[in-house]
């Protein structure tokens, strides 16, 4: 499905992003990893410019052209009691500076249909206590989105994907953890993973500027102490 078409995809040495990664190999993209891990894949910290640019360079001197690049990279997670001006500031980096810029350095050399999927979260709209780093990136990143699919209408379509709970070791769980959600079962990587797929492809020709929430109904559940079995300990 997508043979001589050229992928990226940030922190996709691990987890939704390597399974991103893994399926569109299975189309026959050809995939470019940038991730702060080690393995074998570009080995770079995403919140340095000269990190971001080196990594550019690099993918164009072997390929003219980028069909798809899928902005996955995780931002840290540390709340206002111990989130460090520095900590917050990292994390807007990796969660929002980064993609931009990485856009901003294939701009110039997008094929034709080309897509950008953003990864934000379900918690771009819900929070839990002691998150906003990472909070504050995937809402940024979600705007962003639509930002960037007017300033590059006619280049290149821009959406993001929020996910909501996915276990990356493909646990299965029973009991409240599931039945909490609306469709009954927690997330895996391919729950994402597919929908990244579809917005790569022809058949989502149509969509652009798009948050699209994978979350299993969560954020649609409206939840009051003493009703419908819920309660507040």
């Amino acid at each position: 499905m997508f043979t001589e078409k050229t992928a990226i995809v940030t922190g996709g040495a691990s987890g939704i992003g390597k399974c991103i990664a893994d399926e569109l190999r299975k189309a026959g993209a050809t995939v470019y990893v940038i991730d702060i891990k080690e393995g074998d894949h570009y080995v770079g910290d995403i919140s340095k410019q000269e990190v971001l640019e080196e990594f550019a360079s690099y993918v164009l001197s072997r390929h003219e052209k980028v069909d798809f690049i899928i902005n996955n990279a995780l931002p840290i997670m540390k709340g206002i009691d111990e989130c460090t001006y520095e900590d917050f500031e990292y994390a807007l980096k990796v969660g929002v500076t980064a993609p931009f810029y990485l856009v901003k350095l294939f701009a110039g050399n997008l094929a034709k249909g080309a897509s950008v999927v953003n990864l934000s979260s379900s918690r771009d709209r819900m929070s839990m206590p002691q998150t906003e780093s990472y909070t504050a990136a995937k809402g940024g990143i979600a705007a962003l989105t639509h930002s960037l699919a007017v300033s590059l209408a006619g280049k290149a379509r821009v959406n993001s994907i929020s996910p909501g709970w996915i276990d990356t070791d493909y646990t299965v769980y029973e009991g409240p953890d599931a039945y909490q959600q609306p469709v009954g079962r927690v997330g895996n990587p391919m729950d994402i993973a597919n929908m990244v797929m579809f917005l790569c492809s022809d058949k989502a020709g149509f969509i652009t500027g798009e948050n699209i929430c994978i979350d299993g109904g969560m954020t649609r559940q409206m939840i009051y102490h003493a009703e419908h079995g819920w309660s507040l300990k």
